[in-house]
């Protein structure tokens, strides 16, 4: 069609690059995570990466494992690279999916890795919502996350695993258990107190992506297609103006703007359009 055909162009040009015009702007702190999609019917998924409230990468990959996500996942470094070369991010916040985890290893062996910790209370909520204490869980798994030192969080990582030991079993018990194993991973963002302890930020951004997969009915054709179609929705979704009831609109043209402090041209489309200017054509060949 005629507008999925400019949308597929933009996702030709760098997707960093045409948001970042500083390499002093790159962002020091990062969010990963997979969006489930469908690819001629097939499960795919999109490797994510968010930023200082822009998305700098969104990449088709049919697997979840660990080698089509280092190579979706890669196409940010590489992007990332040719703005500076000795680019290395402090820290990135995952779900803790294992191959997710693998992956930003192998890309950036440096990069602190930070566990989510709303999907650990996500998969305790999933498992204890219908149980009488549940509301009481609430608070206190909560109190853990607002724990302002790494004693307090031990403290009330103990606490906690104390009160629910005799009062849940099963499933229930397990999640909570898991979350009290993983101290460790979630005590590495006191050491960074910049980075981001969950994931909200990315799934702001991901709510309209997965409207606009839901209204295009997902992707159908060639992956190139596939991929030009998300990458050139994520250019855009940098650079569309903030909603102009909101309060930061008022600041403010779009994520890109705040990222970068200016905008060259009022009209965001214009600004987009020059921003592409002199970009890296993505030119990245994917088999089917």
């Amino acid at each position: 069609m005629y507008w999925q055909r400019h949308v597929e162009r933009l996702g030709r040009y760098d997707l960093v690059g045409t948001t970042v015009k500083s390499a002093a702007d790159l962002p020091q702190h990062l969010l990963a995570d997979e969006k489930h999609t469908r690819f001629n019917g097939e499960k795919a998924y999109i490797a994510t990466t968010v930023g200082d409230d822009c998305v700098f990468g969104a990449s088709v990959a049919l697997k979840a494992d660990t080698p089509h996500l280092a190579e979706s996942y890669g196409h940010f470094k590489e992007e990332a690279q040719r703005l500076d070369p000795d680019y290395q991010p402090e820290t990135v916040n995952t779900d803790g999916w294992g191959p997710t985890h693998n992956a930003w290893n192998i890309m950036f062996p440096m990069a602190v890795i930070i566990r989510c910790f709303l999907h650990a209370y996500i998969s305790i909520r999933s498992r204890c919502k219908k149980l009488a204490d549940f509301p009481e869980l609430c608070n206190k798994v909560w109190e853990v996350y607002r724990a302002e030192t790494e004693e307090a969080f031990y403290r009330e990582v103990a606490e906690l695993y104390a009160w629910a030991d005799g009062r849940f079993h099963g499933t229930a018990k397990a999640a909570i258990r898991k979350l009290c194993s993983k101290t460790g991973d979630f005590l590495l963002a006191f050491q960074h107190p910049d980075a981001y302890r969950t994931s909200n930020m990315i799934d702001r951004h991901m709510e309209p992506m997965a409207r606009c997969l839901y209204s295009a009915r997902y992707f159908h054709g060639h992956l190139m297609s596939a991929e030009f179609q998300i990458r050139g929705w994520a250019i855009m979704h940098n650079f569309r103006p903030y909603c102009p009831r909101s309060k930061i609109h008022k600041k403010y043209q779009s994520p890109a703007h705040k990222l970068n402090g200016f905008v060259y041209h009022d009209n965001w489309l214009h600004n987009l359009l020059i921003s592409t200017s002199g970009q890296v054509i993505y030119a990245h060949h994917r088999k089917r």
